[in-house]
């Protein structure tokens, strides 16, 4: 293990930040915070045609959200860079890469390369049709010397650099991390393109020079960058470097064990936040995508996680993103808030437009929040994800409840006997001189008995005429949190209503 462990996080700005994207940032995260070394946010902006904008926004976003500071990398307003070996922007960084690939030319282990797309195309045609595996065929490092080339670069005609593939290369051998010992057949390689012909580089050479001059110790990537390892390699070996150590994390998988994708559900991280998942809860989850402590610990908190992870326990098999564990999870984190912080968390999605899914847009914002901390511990044992608050608590801030008067009628009862128990329960309520849950639970309880009715059939009732709805969260403290004045104005109205009806 090198003394200063230094990893990286290197996304593109090409869309939303998919979860796998953040997974490898969280494994790097921990990787670094166990080994007290440094975390840096690398943005590989080099492929303008595919860059989105407001892509790296949501990305850095996403690592906030999660609690995933960087030592170095992009400043919060994304214009610059903090740290001693930026910048951390590719396309501020051309000048490096234009330097590193004339020396690989200089030296003979690469070359321009003047083929069209059209040629490059009938070439893999050709190929194909042949049943050969499609490649380079060295065209412009046969035809042309290395004068002539040069010459054709000066006079400035569109050209790539293309790495030179080693003639009598011995086969490709490295230890993954992870994966263990892996050999690879130099022969499936083609000369690739270091430089296009927009003077960018591609991921190949400008993931080498970066991760050099950076002093990156430890590349932990996805799986799907195994196969250009070996590119890699080359590379490292002909600018006289040493590499890194490889770790390639396993794929994220649906419940199908297909690759993750949007037909398995929400797939980005910032989904996740609209949707009230708590970053602690998807931050703990995520961790246990591909690593695992032991065979049945599955709660961990950011403290626990930075102690125990080690890269001997990422496994090499897929992954499964199983949204409803996640969500089960997340209900147990929800559980474990402090009152304060549960409603702090509740607000903003009951505040959200009616649109978006929040409260009715005739409830004033913002919330009265002594009545919210009332009430979020209602709802505390009831909810999966923060977005369900606005069904759950929804009907202490909304008044005037909406319902088909006979719906108050209960399962055996009829509306004489319902507007007469209701008649009752109001008798009773005016009486009480405080509004104490204990004391309303009581009375109704006795009403059931007196009136010999079951349970449900006068707790329906009362529900249905104080909520407007049929489920709430437990009667007698729902009544309590609604108040006194709430409370009988509704079962007022229940009695005028079904009494119309009769």
């Amino acid at each position: 293990m090198p003394n200063n462990v230094r990893v990286r996080f290197a996304p593109s700005p090409t869309g939303e930040p998919h979860v796998g994207n953040i997974r490898t940032a969280l494994f790097n995260w921990l990787f670094a915070r166990h080994h007290g070394g440094s975390f840096v946010v690398r943005v590989e902006d080099t492929d303008q045609q595919r860059k989105v904008q407001g892509a790296l926004e949501s990305i850095l976003l996403s690592l906030k959200w999660m609690g995933l500071d960087w030592d170095e990398g992009p400043v919060a307003d994304n214009q610059g860079s903090q740290g001693s070996y930026g910048p951390y922007f590719q396309s501020q960084r051309l000048a490096m890469y234009r330097e590193a690939a004339n020396k690989l030319v200089e030296q003979g282990d690469a070359y321009a390369c003047f083929c069209t797309p059209e040629r490059l195309n009938k070439l893999r045609k050709v190929q194909t049709a042949a049943k050969h595996q499609p490649g380079y065929d060295h065209h412009c490092l046969s035809s042309f010397t290395s004068e002539e080339r040069q010459q054709r670069v000066s006079a400035g005609e569109d050209h790539v650099i293309r790495f030179r593939i080693p003639e009598r290369q011995p086969e490709i051998a490295f230890h993954d991390v992870i994966r263990g010992d892996v050999v690879w057949d130099p022969s499936l390689l083609d000369d690739f393109v270091m430089m296009k012909s927009d003077g960018f580089p591609t991921y190949h050479l400008a993931n080498i020079v970066d991760d050099h001059s950076m002093e990156i110790t430890h590349v932990m990537r996805a799986e799907e960058w195994l196969p250009s390892t070996p590119r890699h390699l080359l590379l490292y070996q002909a600018f006289g470097w040493t590499p890194p150590i490889f770790a390639h994390m396993p794929m994220i998988l649906g419940n199908d064990r297909s690759k993750l994708s949007k037909r398995h559900g929400a797939t980005s991280t910032l989904d996740y936040k609209a949707n009230g998942y708590l970053p602690e809860a998807l931050l703990n989850f995520m961790a246990l995508l591909g690593w695992s402590f032991d065979d049945h610990t599955e709660i961990f908190s950011c403290g626990d996680l930075i102690k125990h992870f080690t890269l001997d326990h990422v496994s090499k098999a897929g992954a499964i993103f199983d949204t409803e564990k996640l969500t089960w999870m997340n209900g147990v984190y929800i559980r474990s808030l402090s009152i304060p912080d549960l409603a702090s968390r509740i607000q903003p999605f009951l505040e959200r437009p009616e649109e978006e899914g929040g409260l009715s847009n005739d409830v004033a914002r913002p919330l009265d929040e002594n009545l919210l901390l009332q009430v979020a511990p209602l709802a505390q044992e009831r909810l999966k994800i923060l977005a369900d608050a606005t069904s759950v608590l929804g009907l202490f801030f909304e008044t005037n409840p909406v319902y088909e008067p006979t719906a108050l009628i209960q399962k055996g009862t009829t509306a004489e006997q319902t507007v007469s128990a209701l008649n009752c329960t109001i008798q009773r309520f005016e009486a009480v001189e405080t509004w104490d849950r204990v004391e309303l639970e009581t009375i109704v309880r006795s009403l059931v008995d007196e009136l010999d009715m079951k349970p449900g059939q006068l707790f329906g009732a009362i529900r249905l005429a104080v909520t407007g709805k049929p489920v709430s969260p437990p009667l007698f403290e729902t009544i309590h949190a609604l108040g006194r004045n709430r409370s009988l104005e509704g079962l007022h109205s229940a009695v005028i209503a079904l009494s119309a009806i009769m």
